[in-house]
């Protein structure tokens, strides 16, 4: 059976360069379920499945005004609250089997949103203006994949087509190749590790395992444990950043 990736996008302004990437992943023998969550209209280039006011209506907005208040933060705040819950109700509904999006700051802002709100395992695809600085507001505790645009994403050229036939097949590849799936159901056990304490967590690890736990193994500098620098200074020292731990660490 066909697989079917969801389309994510502001349409009213990115229309062409989502029809683009609409029909690279039916090139590969998926089907497309498309959601806009533009506010200042929508796009003729491809049919949308679900347009933008059934996203503003999840949130209890009526787009109409909020277009006749041209009001930005307004909207963003309703889509930041609409998308997820309309990305959460089709997936639940068994719709699509994996997600892809594409955008600037403000788009990915909300794209992100969507996908946080889907559980870790589902295939998440983001190609974003901002994927090359730090990621972590739109990524947070999730499995998002942020792919650089290079270009902004305001049309097609030689730069733009490249990166998203690539992004076609990196959503395509993931949501075809299905993990395998496990009959275990053992007490789980989570810890937090550094590079200088690996060799101590690892025993621990080998001996819960031994007793019957699954152990899951966090980085305690990635989200889990990424407070404030006073906090670093006073657990590594004064002159300790979160860079020259981590080098020390390794």
């Amino acid at each position: 059976m066909s697989k079917t990736v969801c389309v994510l996008g502001t349409f009213d302004t990115k229309g062409e360069d989502h029809a683009f990437l609409r029909e690279e992943i039916l090139k590969l023998g998926l089907k497309v379920l498309t959601v806009n969550v533009g506010v200042l209209g929508s796009t003729t280039l491809f049919p949308v499945d679900h347009e933008a006011d059934e996203v503003f209506q999840g949130a209890g907005h009526d787009l109409e005004k909020i277009r006749a208040r041209k009001d930005k933060a307004e909207a963003m705040k309703a889509l930041d609250l609409g998308a997820p819950k309309l990305i959460r109700r089709l997936y639940e509904q068994g719709r699509f089997d994996g997600i892809v999006g594409m955008g600037g700051s403000g788009g990915s802002s909300i794209i992100a949103a969507a996908m946080r709100a889907l559980p870790i395992g589902l295939p998440k695809v983001l190609v974003s203006t901002v994927a090359s600085g730090d990621v972590s507001f739109y990524v947070r505790g999730k499995d998002i994949v942020m792919i650089p645009s290079i270009v902004d994403v305001a049309g097609l050229n030689r730069v733009s087509r490249l990166i998203y036939t690539r992004a076609a097949g990196g959503i395509c590849g993931m949501v075809q190749n299905e993990p395998p799936h496990s009959s275990e159901d053992r007490p789980i056990i989570t810890a937090s590790m550094f590079g200088n304490t690996t060799e101590c967590v690892n025993a621990c690890a080998k001996a819960l395992k031994d007793k019957g736990f699954e152990v899951l193994v966090f980085h305690a500098t990635g989200t889990g444990g990424a407070g404030d620098g006073n906090a670093r200074r006073r657990r590594f020292g004064r002159g300790c950043t979160r860079h020259h731990h981590d080098r020390v660490g390794r």
